[in-house]
């Protein structure tokens, strides 16, 4: 006779569907990752964050929402739902990401039976513990960044039954004692490829990260390790991303000033940027820039140098831009709009990524086709 709880990870993997990780899906019981409390969004404003505790729940009720395909908000701005003393605001800065992200997230790693994997992120451990489950705990190391995550994780990770190498440190600094890894994946979004992860796995092993920008542009990148000092591989055709690495988030953002600087026509309607491919082509042109609209207006601001442009409908038709500072924004990225509008407009999987310890390169199609420089 099966209990409510190892019915619900049945149907749970069941419902994902991966034969390489069914085993251990219905192995780890998610439950044990979500804590006492997790936080559920309250409406408006957006940062708002209540928490719903397992405490005021049936069982099964607190079961169910375990074993739902969602990702369920542990930490907000610092504060862990289990402390939470009411309603918190803030941004969401910890979260036990639904189990079909977590999968393919795994997936497309290629992590399988023999695999030495270091996952940059520990967060609720639970793909820690699925990889565990699999791989055995001797092949999983896991780095967190803020203890008091990392300790609840260490917990619930020897709740299920495992002992894997659970690291507190600054994960972009990957973990050198455990190194060659095969694996190196990352449950949070980078800016660039931290180089200790190239430098720790071993020749042939792969670099699997989300990517994210200041614009907001994402795209997910498998690199391929040659010999420990370069690596190359395209974007995956998944629109994955995570929460990103505190230290490759955006500055503060000045208050926003339009109209100002050298105006001329555009050559590209600045709609094209609600397009998810195109904010990630004007983000590599302008990785400095960070952007925002107005109601008919796309704005770009680099804080570094004080560099603004805005764009928005000329009343004679097509589009007027300002351009301010010492760089030219949407020279740039207009550059690079029309480059790759006469490739055909690819998606992210298009393109590809080659670093090196002296450069990181987004090229359009093949290596040697139009690129951009990631600020390495």
């Amino acid at each position: 006779m099966t209990d409510t709880a190892t019915e619900l990870r049945l149907a749970l993997a069941d419902r994902l569907g991966s034969t390489g990780w069914r085993e251990a899906l219905t192995k780890v019981p998610r439950e044990l990752f979500l804590g006492e409390a997790v936080y559920r969004a309250d409406g408006v404003p957006a940062d708002r964050w209540v928490p719903i505790r397992r405490s005021e729940m049936s069982r099964e009720d607190w079961l169910s929402l375990a074993y739902t395909d969602q990702t369920w908000v542990t930490q907000v701005g610092g504060v862990l739902a289990d402390d939470a003393p009411g309603v918190v605001i803030g941004s969401p800065s910890s979260s036990s990401t639904l189990p079909s992200l977590v999968v393919l997230m795994l997936e497309a790693a290629r992590i399988s039976e023999g695999s030495n994997v270091l996952e940059i992120g520990t967060g609720t451990g639970y793909s820690t513990a699925l990889m565990c489950a699999r791989l055995g705990e001797g092949a999983v190391t896991s780095v967190e960044y803020d203890p008091e995550v990392a300790a609840r994780a260490e917990k619930a990770i020897s709740a299920a039954g495992y002992a894997p190498t659970c690291v507190v440190g600054d994960g972009l600094n990957g973990y050198a004692a455990n190194a060659a890894y095969d694996k190196v994946i990352s449950t949070c979004s980078v800016r660039v490829i931290p180089l200790p992860w190239l430098w720790q796995a071993r020749s042939g092993g792969t670099i699997t990260t989300p990517m994210w920008g200041w614009m907001g542009g994402v795209a997910f990148a498998h690199l391929t390790v040659a010999d420990g000092a370069t690596a190359s591989g395209r974007f995956l055709k998944e629109d994955l991303s995570f929460m990103t690495a505190r230290a490759h988030l955006a500055p503060p953002r000045p208050p926003i000033v339009t109209g100002i600087g050298q105006a001329r026509p555009s050559r590209i309607d600045p709609a094209i940027l609600r397009n998810d491919t195109a904010l990630w082509v004007a983000q590599l042109a302008a990785p400095q820039a960070q952007c925002s609209w107005g109601e008919d207006t796309t704005i770009l601001i680099d804080v570094s140098t004080g560099s603004r442009a805005d764009t928005r409908p000329d009343p004679a038709g097509g589009w007027t831009v300002h351009q301010h500072g010492p760089v030219r924004l949407w020279d740039a990225v207009e550059e690079a709009i029309l480059t790759w509008q006469g490739a055909g407009s690819p998606h992210q999987s298009g393109f590809g990524l080659t670093i090196s310890t002296d450069s990181q390169r987004v090229w359009l199609g093949e290596p040697g086709g139009p690129g951009w420089h990631l600020p390495a």
